[in-house]
Formats: structure tokens, sequence, C-alpha cells
């Protein structure tokens, strides 16, 4: 099962959160529906922000979006007004007030997104797929991550028959739980047809309960819990994002 399943939907609840939180009740279906305009609107409006994630948890009258973004500038903006601009298009969607919390992502080489993306956009630039490939896995293995595996799919080449290779390093164990394992899929619009980027990445091991509160605050002592893992902060206050220590 763990090589079929999406490994970041095998982790929740055991040491990952869920990137909507909020009880909808009779109108679950609907707030489902806003959830997924508001991803979308976002995704489009900030492509050239490098957007990993998108957390939205909501009270009776506010939603709160957190954004996981490489360069939080882009959507920052000169003084914060491209900020308030986003909260007042949101708003048109929701009607309800918005609160925008903005989580800098420090090193993008070890989030599946940014990488699946960057090879995408290499690929549509008529860079060659292997080359794009191995420079993605050498910076991430420099970055600290224990492996990662790259798939791609299509007319490779320009072949005419579509096939799928495989690339790897290191380790990434998908049947392993507590394995800190990244997903992400990206497509890529070529002259040739479409390409298909999977990318997983092993970021360490994480021991103990774990913290699966929406918060992206960095505690002191991330790096000693996720062995090869990220240190991140925000760039917004909140409560602090934990992982639990080995016994």
């Amino acid at each position: 099962m763990g090589q079929k399943i999406n490994p970041i939907a095998n982790r929740l609840g055991i040491i990952r959160g869920w990137d909507s939180n909020w009880y909808g009740g009779k109108n679950y279906g609907d707030t489902l529906l806003e959830d997924s305009k508001i991803r979308k609107y976002l995704n489009a409006r900030l492509a050239k922000a490098s957007v990993s994630r998108i957390v939205i948890e909501r009270t009776l009258k506010l939603v709160t979006i957190t954004v996981c973004t490489a360069r939080p500038g882009i959507i920052i903006g000169k003084g914060g007004q491209e900020v308030d601009k986003l909260k007042e298009e949101l708003k048109k969607i929701t009607d309800k007030d918005i609160q925008i919390n903005i989580f800098e992502i420090k090193k993008p080489e070890l989030d599946a997104v940014i990488v699946a993306n960057n090879i995408a956009r290499q690929l549509e630039g008529k860079i060659a797929y292997r080359r794009a490939v191995k420079m993605a896995i050498a910076s991430t293995m420099r970055m600290g991550a224990e492996g990662i595996k790259i798939q791609i799919s299509g007319r490779l080449n320009g072949a005419e028959m579509a096939r799928s290779e495989m690339y790897k390093e290191g380790r990434t164990p998908l049947h392993t739980f507590r394995a800190d394992i990244d997903y992400a899929h990206a497509e890529a619009l070529t002259k040739v047809g479409l390409l298909g980027i999977k990318v997983w990445i092993c970021r360490g091991e994480v021991y103990g309960k774990k913290d699966l509160a929406p918060s992206f605050v960095a505690s002191k002592d991330n790096a000693s819990q996720n062995r090869g893992g990220d240190n991140r902060r925000s760039s917004d206050s909140g409560r602090g994002f934990k992982k639990g220590k080995r016994k």
C-alpha cells in the first residue's frame, strides 16, 4: 500500500496535519468548495511566488490563511500593500474577515512542490530532462535530505511512444510512517505533449508525539527533532510548531 498511496495522505494524523481545519456541519460541501476556490485563486494569483502549501483555518466570522512560500517578498509587497489587496479580493469570495499569514520556506530544495515545479519550468524552457532531474537531485541532497526519488513520464526527447523513467538517490522509505516524506506532482506542457513529474523527498524521521496544529512558527529544537529536516521561521506571529522528542 505504501508504494501506491500518496505518502502525505498516508501520514495524516501521524506526523502531518491537515491543510483545511474547520467544522462544516450541514454546510460542509459549500465550505469545501470555498476552500477549493481560495486555493485555485491564490495559486493562480501567486504563480511566481513559489507557493508550496496553503493551510486554511476557519472560525465563525474569520478565515485564517497561511501561505507557505519560498519568496515572501512577492506576496507581501511594498509596505504590505499586496497582502491588503489579497485580503480584499478573498473577502469577496468568502464574505468573511480574512487574516493572511506568510510562512517563509528557508530551504526550498527540500520542498517537493517547489522542486517539481522547478523541473516543470525547466522542461518547458527546453532544458534536457536528464539535466534538470540530476540538478534537482544534487541540490536536494546537498541541502541535507536523506533521499529523493523523481519519476518523469511522457514523450521523453520527443519519442513516438511515451515512457517513464525513475531517478533516485538515498532512501525514501514509503512504508515507514515516522519518515517525513514530502510528495508532489507537476505537469510540463512541451511542444511534443504533456510530461508528468513526480517527486518524493525524505527529510528524516520524526520521533515521539508531533504537534499537528496548523501553526508554522519554528520551535528552537526543530533541527534535533527532524533529522535532515529544514528549520523554518514564520514572518507572522502564531503558536509554536513543535515536534516531539525521542524518548
